[in-house]
C-alpha cells in the first residue's frame, strides 16, 4: 500500500508521526506521506518537522516516508501561496483539502487546487467536469478515499475522472492506526466506487508515480 495522505499529532492525528510510520509498516505499507492539515498560522512550524522526522526515520526504516502538507480550508485566493510556501519549506507531497460533502468546504477550492498545481486534490466532493478536465491537463490527481463521510462521494469522483482522463489515487486521510488498510482493501474501495477490475492497478501505479516526482523534487 502507497499512502500519500495522513495525519500526525502535529494537527489532527492521535500518532506521533514515529509510531505511524512503524504502524504502517507492520500493516504492509511500501510508502507513506506525513500530511498534516495546514494554514498560513503553522505551516512554517509544521513542514521542517515532518521533513525532519522523514528524514530521520527514513534512516531506520525500509518505507519510503515523505514529507508534505494538507492545505485545508485555506480561502481559495490563498492557496496558490501557500503551495509554493509547503515546496519551498520541504514538503514534497502537497495535498489540497478538496470540496467534501462532509465538511463545509469554501467553494471554488477544488479550482483553486487544480490551478495551484498539487500533486492530489483530497476527496474533491462533488467535483465539476470541468474541474475534472483541468485537473487532467495540469496533472493533478483526484482522491479516492477510505475515510468514512468523505468517501460518500467516491462513485461520482471516479465517473468525472474516468469521463475526463484525470488521474486518480486512492488514500486513507489516516487519523489514527485504525484508519490504516491494506492493498486488497484499497482495491476493494476502489472497485466500490465503480472503477473497473482493470483499471486498479493504474491508480495504485499513478501513487507510485507521485513517489518517483517527490524523489527528483
Amino acid at each position: 500500500m502507497i499512502d500519500l495522505h495522513t495525519h500526525t499529532l502535529f494537527s489532527d492525528g492521535v500518532l506521533l508521526p514515529s509510531e505511524l510510520v512503524q504502524r504502517a509498516y507492520h500493516a504492509g505499507y511500501k510508502a507513506i506521506a506525513l500530511t498534516d492539515h495546514m494554514d498560513m498560522s503553522n505551516i512554517d512550524f509544521v513542514v521542517p518537522r515532518l521533513v525532519k522526522a522523514a528524514r530521520d526515520l527514513s534512516e531506520h526504516s525500509p518505507l519510503a516516508i515523505i514529507p508534505g502538507a494538507e492545505i485545508t480550508h485555506v480561502p481559495p485566493a490563498l492557496i496558490s501561496t501557500l503551495v509554493v510556501n509547503a515546496r519551498d519549506l520541504g514538503a514534497r507531497i502537497v495535498v489540497v483539502h478538496g470540496e467534501t460533502v462532509a465538511e463545509p468546504v469554501i467553494p471554488g477550492t477544488n479550482r483553486a487546487a487544480i490551478e495551484s498545481g498539487a500533486d492530489i486534490l483530497s476527496h474533491p466532493g462533488l467535483i465539476s467536469i470541468e474541474d475534472a478536465a483541468l485537473a487532467a491537463e495540469k496533472g493533478v490527481a483526484l482522491e479516492i478515499t477510505a475515510r468514512k463521510g468523505h468517501s460518500l462521494s467516491n462513485g461520482h469522483v471516479a465517473k468525472v475522472a474516468m469521463m475526463t482522463g484525470a488521474a486518480m489515487v486512492i488514500n486513507t486521510d489516516s487519523h489514527g492506526p485504525e484508519d490504516l488498510i491494506s492493498r486488497a482493501r484499497a482495491a476493494v474501495i476502489l472497485r466500490a466506487a465503480g472503477i473497473p477490475e482493470e483499471s486498479i492497478e493504474t491508480i495504485f501505479a499513478n501513487s507510485q508515480k507521485l513517489i518517483e516526482k517527490a524523489g527528483r523534487n
